[in-house]
This record gives structure tokens, C-alpha cells and sequence, in this order.
């Protein structure tokens, strides 16, 4: 028999070699092995078991890494799929699928010594008082690790082994996982009763998953002609879409079925892991519940992700490598929010999350459940045309009534003000924080923007603080007294005087706004309120979200300032005040998807408010207050912009009426760049020139010229045809001459133009 395995490293090719006689019963489709390439041995992956080759003198497969099919059949043909649509090659996919902890040779369980206690002798022996304090813990445990004992009974193993030979205990090697959540003290919950739309949803959902057919996990094939329809579930904040999602679970788990959860970023996490785990911790339909994403450690990686391959873990929630995770029966993947654009990655392989879950659903045949507050267009308009189907949940639970979203021109403010420019807080948003701290109500601040200022200037030349490697600003962070790019990560020292030659002007200042200055402005005005801020300066553990998290639902925290991390998918009760400061920075920025992002950021974020009994208020500044973005959301008007942004988008022939491909060329040399743009764009012309629907604009320097030192120039095709473009530009990728210092990179629906 012979493997055919593609390998780690990036060849696009698959190699052939024998298996000999004492793996053959341990090597198939999925496994990983160790094969002799040239010199050396690397490790690849069995893509397929054949009985001939073209090649001759084939070599030997040299070991199996692992025990179980670490690729199942289904996740391959996924792997394949992601490869060809999205321009890489399959071993890029393959290592998506699998986490590096999984790939790891030297990946393993951890053992640890346990103590047990036994059943007590017929006759208990003498134990000296030392020896009765240790023992009392180990019966009111009755079973944990001997370093936590001894921890606990600040005692010694010489201590713990008289308590065994004395028929007590046992001290036994046993495999102790690493849970991320172990510490966590999560209660059990039930259903919760529906409204009538919830009851329309989730039977929906349900008829869709009792038509399912039968799973086999050796089943491969495309199932596109049998696989129902994807839902895309719209439901305004506070609609109760968990619930959906929860109580959808439980069936497809009833039936012997497993599921994905995707959520958007690793923020959203703790909280949605706590709602599962508690609804999932007992019942008929109890699982464990395994979470993915990069914020765990090494071994809680590769623990968790071998739980669900053991088929332990039946529900998976994390960001979107999740979406691999090779769950035993899948019967239903959940993409909840599903708008955002983490769920794409800027790293080859440039698959989007979303997507990824579409196609996968289609190819096995199984249930996904899309849910959004704010749905894209494209998600909207496949369900307008009845590729998706459509359910929607127009009303918050137990009848809350929407906040009312109240918008502040900041440019009347900048006539008030004496600078000619407005302070960070209009009267209105200042006196209504001041009335929620009276109230003992909670009051959420967002700003994307982090640091204290977003520039440094001198008032004399006009000289600007940049960074040496991108095109943008330098950005101020007081706590730190450094200067940032929040692009390559560069840092500087703040000068004294301005910088520029044959200047030194000592009367440089700070210009802009962030989450670190709005948070010290409110310790000014608000002395006693309690106030914390969220955002990646803050937050540098992995605990530390869950943390202020916990504290702000405790009611620990009055004000929290923060910035998109804040926005979405967070249910505080008490939370009736949200003020949004600079609604205009989303907006001005050279993407056709500008108007969108700030729409579903404002209406996420004024969702946060008005979750309890009390009437939420949204208070919206901008200095652009009546651009169509920003009053569709302050009147939580979805299907109006929705249908304002179809029309500019088909007029420009822009998604979801095409697909884009965008083509960026980076080196660091800037006329190298430029010139092979130009001839990347000239072979286009030769190569597509039959295209019937194509639009190709550029080339042209990236919107961001300069990023992390290297120069870019792009150009953007958009076609209806986009499978069969991805299949051209693979094709011309591999066959075209560059210089050796410059770069193309190809990313199939892009969601960032910059």
C-alpha cells in the first residue's frame, strides 16, 4: 500500500511513499506521519491510501505521529476546498486545521501524582496530629493532586506516604488536563421560556435537523444537494438569539449530534463559555464543552482539541480556527455575529470564518446557524434571495422597548468651546452619567481609538510625530510616557522639543482623543465614581477580561470606558446609559464597507444599553450627525440602510452584486513595487481578457502606503465568477516572474481595503 502525503512545508505538491509492513494497520487517510524528504525526516499528513504510483523507488514511511487520525476525512476535503478558493497552498490549510500544539511531536497529556482516599479500615489507625490534619483534607476532598495537598496542608510527601501505608490514601500517576475554566464555579441552568418568535426560530432549526441523514465519518463526498439551507437569523439586540442557539444544541445533542459555536474574537468568550457550560454541565444531554482560541497556553490547546477528538467534548466554542474542530457527528455550526471581520484571516490562508462554516455545512451536509443583530449585506442579500433562509426576531425579550439613541452635533459644541474645538463630553452625555452614578446605574463610554492622544504636533512647523516604518502617526500613551505605532508595534521616547531639523519648538502638543485620556478626564470629573477601561493596554493576561468583566457585572464598576471589545455581545442589566464619543472615525476611512462597519458598531453598541428593566439611553457625538450610517441606527432601522447601501452597492458593481480579489504587491523598495504592480495588472489584461464581468481598478499605492517598513501598491478585481478567477489567479501566481524582494499576496473577499 502507498501513502500519498502532503507536508508541512509548502510545496503545493503531494509526495508518494510505501508503507511498510509494521504500520499497516496504523496508517490512514487523516494520519500523521514522519517521512525521509532528501537529507532529512519531516512530518505530513496521508491525504490518500492508493495501490500504485508513477514514481519509482519510492521510500519508506518512516513513522505515525500521534495515535488517532488526526484529520478526519471531512476536515481534509475542507482543507482542500479552503486551498484552491482561497490561493494557497493545501499545506497552509492543513495547518489551520490542526493547532500547533496538535502538530507538536513532542505534544502530550500531562501526568501528575493524585491522592485518593480509600474506604476507611476496619480498624482506623493512629495518626499523629500532623498526620489527622492532612487527612481531614484529603476526606473532604476525597481526590486531588498531591502538590495541591501539600499546598493546602503545607505538609510533605514524607507526611502523605505514612497516610498511605497506613491504608488511607492511594498516590497514583494519572493524566490531569489542563482546563481553562477548571477554577471557574459555574451552576447549572434551564431552559428559559420563549417568545412566540423564538418558538418560529427554533422550530425551524429543529425541522431542519431531524431531516438530516445519517452521519458517517468515513463519508467525504459533497452533499451540497442534500444539505439544507443556511439560516441567517436577524434578531435585534436583545432578542434572545443564545437562547436559540442553546435550546437548537440541545436537540441536535439529543439526537446524537454535536456542534461548533463561533463567536467573533476571544472577548466574547468567558462569557459565552459560562452560559454553555452551565446549561450543558447536567441533564440528559451533558458534555463536556471544549473552547478554541489562541489565548489558551500550549497544553490547554492541545487538551481541549483532543477531548473533542475523543468525541468527550460534543460542543466546541471559540473564534474562527474553531470552525476545523473535528467534532464527532456535527449536526450544527452556530456563526454567532456573524457581521464581523475577525472572523477573516489576514494571513495566508486568507479563509473567512463565516464562509468556512457555509461551505462546510454544504459539503457534510449539516445545519448552520448564522445570527446577527446587523448582518452583513452579503448575508442579507443571499437570504433576499432565498439562498439563505430568513428568520428573524424583530423584538427584545419580555417586550424591553429599544434605547433611545439621541445624537450630539459635535460641531455646534466646537462653536460653544473657546479653542474651536468641542471637550470630550457635550453637557447632555456629561449630565446623564452624572444622573446614572446618582442612580446607581452602570454607564458604558466607547471609543475606538486607544493611547491618551492620537498625534504629537508642533504648534511652529506643523511637524508631526511618524512612525519610521508606516505611513501614520505616532500615537501617545501617557502611562507609558512613550510614543506608539499601533501597526508595527514601534515605540519611541516622547521629545522635548519638536523634532524636525532647524525647529526644536519646545511647544509641541497633543492632538486627538483615547480610551486612556477619556478614562483620566472622568477620574477629574467624577472623583468617587468607580472607573475602568478595556482595551488591548489593559488587558495584558488572559484572565484579565474575564476579571473586569466579572467586576463590572458585580456592580463594582460605575463607568466602563472601552473600545470595540465593549461593543458587542456583553449583557449587563444594569447598564441603562451608553455614550458613544467620536462616531465619525469608522466613517472617513477609503473602504465602500465604511458606512456598514459604522451602522453595525453603532447599533451593537447601543445595544448594550436598556437590558434590564429600566429604559436604556444611547447618546451618539458626531461631527457628521445626519450621515445616513448614523440615523438608520439611531432608529434601529436595519432594513432602511440596508436598502440605501444595496442600491450604491450594485451602481458600483461592489459585493454583494460581485466578489473582489485583491492583488497587493510589497517590497521595500518602492519603484520595484510600483513597476511590477504594473506588470502584475498588464498580465491580467493578457490572461483575462476573454472576462466578460470583469472590473479591474489599478494599480495603485495601498490606501496605508507604507506598513511595517515595506512600501504596497494593489489592484482590486471584482467578478460574479469567482471560484474560476481563484483557479486564473493561482494559476498566474505560480507561473509569474517578480524581483526576489517583492511580494504579491492574493486575498480572495477581502474585508480590509487598507
Amino acid at each position: 500500500m502507498i501513502a500519498r502525503v502532503t507536508l508541512e512545508i509548502a510545496l503545493r505538491k503531494e509526495f508518494d511513499y510505501l508503507i511498510p509492513g509494521e504500520l499497516a494497520g496504523g496508517i490512514d487517510v487523516g494520519t500523521r506521519v514522519k517521512v525521509p524528504f532528501g537529507p532529512r525526516h519531516v512530518t505530513g499528513v496521508v491525504t490518500a491510501l492508493v495501490e500504485t504510483s508513477p514514481h519509482t523507488n519510492l521510500r519508506e514511511v518512516a513513522s505515525v505521529v500521534g495515535s488517532k487520525g488526526a484529520v478526519t476525512p471531512r476536515v481534509l476535503a475542507l482543507a482542500r476546498w479552503i486551498g484552491e478558493y482561497y490561493c494557497c497552498p493545501v499545506e497552509l490549510a492543513l495547518k489551520s486545521v490542526l493547532p500547533e500544539a496538535v502538530r507538536r511531536e513532542e505534544a502530550k497529556w500531562r501526568e501528575r501524582l493524585h491522592v485518593t482516599a480509600l474506604p476507611p479500615p476496619p480498624e482506623t489507625p493512629r495518626l499523629t496530629p500532623r498526620q489527622q490534619e492532612v487527612w481531614n483534607i484529603v476526606e473532604e476532598w476525597r481526590d486531588l493532586p498531591l502538590q495541591e495537598l501539600l499546598r493546602l496542608g503545607e505538609t510533605t510527601v514524607e507526611t502523605v506516604r505514612k497516610l498511605e501505608d497506613k491504608g488511607l490514601l492511594s498516590i497514583a500517576q494519572r493524566v490531569d488536563e489542563r482546563d481553562p475554566y477548571a477554577r471557574e464555579k459555574i451552576l447549572p441552568t434551564l431552559p428559559i421560556a420563549m417568545n412566540t418568535e423564538q418558538e418560529v426560530s427554533l422550530k425551524a432549526v429543529k425541522t431542519a435537523l431531524d431531516a438530516l441523514p445519517v452521519y458517517d465519518e468515513a463519508d467525504a463526498s459533497d452533499h451540497s444537494q442534500t444539505a439544507p439551507r443556511p439560516f441567517l437569523l436577524h434578531g435585534v439586540t436583545g432578542s434572545g438569539k443564545t437562547e436559540v442557539y442553546l435550546q437548537a444544541i440541545d436537540h441536535a445533542l439529543s439526537m446524537g449530534r454535536g456542534a461548533i459555536v463561533l463567536v467573533p474574537e476571544i472577548s466574547l468568550t468567558p462569557q459565552t463559555v459560562e452560559r454553555f457550560k452551565a446549561r450543558f454541565s447536567s441533564g440528559p444531554n451533558a458534555t463536556l464543552v471544549a473552547v478554541l482560541h489562541s489565548h489558551l497556553s500550549t497544553g490547554e490547546r492541545h487538551d481541549e482539541w483532543h477531548k473533542i477528538r475523543q468525541g468527550r467534548a460534543r460542543i466546541v466554542i471559540g473564534a474562527r480556527s474553531a470552525i476545523f474542530a473535528p467534532v464527532d457527528k456535527l449536526g450544527l455550526v452556530v456563526v454567532d455575529e456573524e457581521h464581523e471581520h475577525s472572523y477573516k484571516q489576514e494571513e495566508s490562508p486568507r479563509y473567512h470564518a463565516r464562509d468556512v462554516a457555509v461551505v462546510r455545512g454544504r459539503r457534510e451536509g449539516v445545519v448552520v446557524l448564522l445570527g446577527s443583530a446587523t448582518p452583513s449585506l452579503e448575508s442579507y442579500f443571499n437570504a433576499k434571495r432565498g439562498k439563505y433562509q430568513l428568520l428573524e426576531m424583530p423584538s427584545r425579550v419580555t417586550d424591553q422597548r429599544m434605547p433611545v439613541v439621541r445624537v450630539e452635533d459635535l460641531r455646534v459644541e466646537s462653536r460653544k468651546s473657546r479653542g474651536g474645538m468641542p471637550g470630550i463630553f457635550t453637557d447632555r452625555l456629561r449630565e446623564a452619567i452624572h444622573q446614572r452614578l446618582e442612580r446607581k446605574e452602570q454607564t458604558i463610554l466607547f471609543l475606538n481609538r486607544r493611547g491618551y492622544s492620537t498625534s504629537l504636533q508642533c504648534t511652529k512647523c506643523g511637524h508631526v510625530a511618524g512612525c519610521p516604518n508606516c505611513s501614520v502617526a505616532l500615537t501617545y500613551h501617557r502611562a507609558s510616557n512613550r510614543l506608539l505605532c499601533h501597526i508595527c508595534g514601534h515605540e519611541e521616547a516622547v521629545p522635548s522639543q519638536c523634532p524636525a531639523p532647524g525647529c526644536g519648538n519646545p511647544a509641541i502638543r497633543y492632538s486627538g482623543l483615547g480610551t486612556e485620556r477619556v478614562e483620566e478626564t472622568l477620574a477629574k470629573m467624577f472623583p468617587h465614581a468607580r472607573i475602568a477601561r478595556m482595551d488591548r493596554d489593559t488587558l495584558k493576561k488572559k484572565e484579565d477580561y474575564r476579571r473586569v468583566l466579572t467586576e463590572f457585572r458585580l456592580g463594582r464598576i460605575d463607568v466602563l470606558v472601552g473600545t470595540q471589545m465593549i461593543a458587542k455581545g456583553l449583557h449587563f442589566p444594569n447598564v441603562t446609559l451608553v455614550g458613544v464619543l467620536y462616531a465619525d472615525l469608522s466613517l472617513h476611512v477609503p473602504d465602500f464597507r465604511a458606512g456598514e462597519r459604522t451602522f453595525q458598531l453603532l447599533t451593537q453598541v447601543s445595544g448594550r444599553a436598556g437590558r434590564g428593566d429600566v429604559e436604556g439611553e444611547v447618546i451618539v457625538q458626531s461631527f457628521t450627525p445626519y450621515h445616513p450610517a448614523i440615523q438608520f441606527a439611531r432608529r434601529h432601522d436595519y432594513l432602511g440602510f440596508y436598502e440605501q447601501e444595496i442600491e450604491f452597492r450594485e451602481q458600483l458593481l461592489y459585493p454583494p452584486w460581485s466578489r473582489i480579489a485583491l492583488l497587493t504587491l510589497k517590497g521595500r523598495n518602492e519603484d520595484k513595487v510600483r513597476l511590477s504592480a504594473v506588470h502584475v495588472a498588464k498580465e491580467l489584461g493578457v490572461r483575462l481578457a476573454a472576462w466578460r464581468d470583469l472590473v479591474i481598478a489599478g494599480p495603485a499605492p495601498a490606501p496605508l502606503l507604507r506598513a511595517e517598513s515595506f512600501f504596497r501598491h494593489q489592484i482590486m478585481l471584482r467578478t460574479k465568477s469567482m471560484a474560476r478567477m481563484g483557479r486564473a489567479l493561482a494559476q498566474m501566481q505560480a507561473e509569474l516572474s517578480l524581483p526576489d524582494d517583492v511580494q504579491l499576496s492574493i486575498d480572495i473577499d477581502p474585508v480590509n481595503l487598507v
